[in-house]
């Protein structure tokens, strides 16, 4: 993909996004049966994030793993949410505010592409259910990496491709053709829902994204996947 294809897939995503900000939370528990939150939840057991801990959450959305760290990190620890829609920080900014630690909370609007922080600012860094949004994989790993300290924990949890290939032709049909037609009828939102599917199409399986995390100086990478394949956890190690 080049610098042109890029940002049109930039602009486009942000469209969508910004369009999609108020159903984002009810759409995602369609999408995943509600299991996106069981997953959320095994990871943050996994990550053992330790109170007075620095986080980021990139593509923190409307901030339900951005409150989840705060909580983890509390008052001593401080959480940085982080999100090019401004629409989406919006509504994450409520949650923060009800769950009760917007004091341990900033959040940003900002490019996930180019991280305003400084190398080795974090303990750890998450990103989830949007990397196979971002115009350039491979850079946000590596601006992930760049940001979180030595010994510290790069995160994902992604939709991604069961690796037995009848049940990816089955998820494939739910996520392609009946998704779409889900969310027209509950959110009247046709368009943007067929992209999101589309957008698994280019994205890298389980394997490819862990060569990719090694890639941006990540070893060891921790791999789960969940529901036979359909999400997948990565956890790798900065160097």
């Amino acid at each position: 993909m080049n610098k042109e294809q890029m940002e049109q897939k930039a602009r486009y995503v942000h469209n969508v996004f910004e369009s999609i900000a108020d159903e984002y939370d009810r759409m995602n528990n369609v999408i995943s049966f509600g299991s996106h939150v069981a997953w959320r939840n095994y990871t943050m057991q996994k990550l053992q994030v330790k109170p007075g801990q620095a986080a980021i959450d990139i593509a923190c959305g409307t901030c339900d793993w951005t409150v989840s760290l705060a909580r983890a990190v509390g008052r001593e620890g401080m959480v940085v949410g982080l999100d090019f829609s401004q629409k989406m920080l919006e509504v994450g900014g409520y949650k923060v505010a009800k769950a009760g630690v917007g004091d341990v909370v900033s959040l940003v609007n900002a490019d996930a592409m180019s991280l305003p922080y400084e190398d080795n600012s974090f303990d750890v860094a998450t990103i989830g259910f949007a990397l196979r949004n971002v115009p350039d994989i491979q850079t946000v790993l590596g601006e992930m990496a760049r940001v979180v300290k030595p010994g510290g924990k790069v995160v994902s949890l992604e939709v991604s491709k069961p690796p037995f290939l009848p049940y990816r032709q089955l998820f494939y049909f739910y996520f392609y053709k009946i998704l779409p037609v889900i969310a027209k009828l509950i959110v009247n939102k046709y368009e943007e829902y067929a992209w999101l599917p589309q957008s698994l199409t280019h994205f890298p399986d389980s394997k490819e994204l862990t060569q990719m995390f090694k890639k941006a100086g990540l070893d060891p990478v921790q791999v789960k996947l969940f529901m036979g394949g359909v999400a997948a956890l990565h956890i790798g190690t900065k160097r």
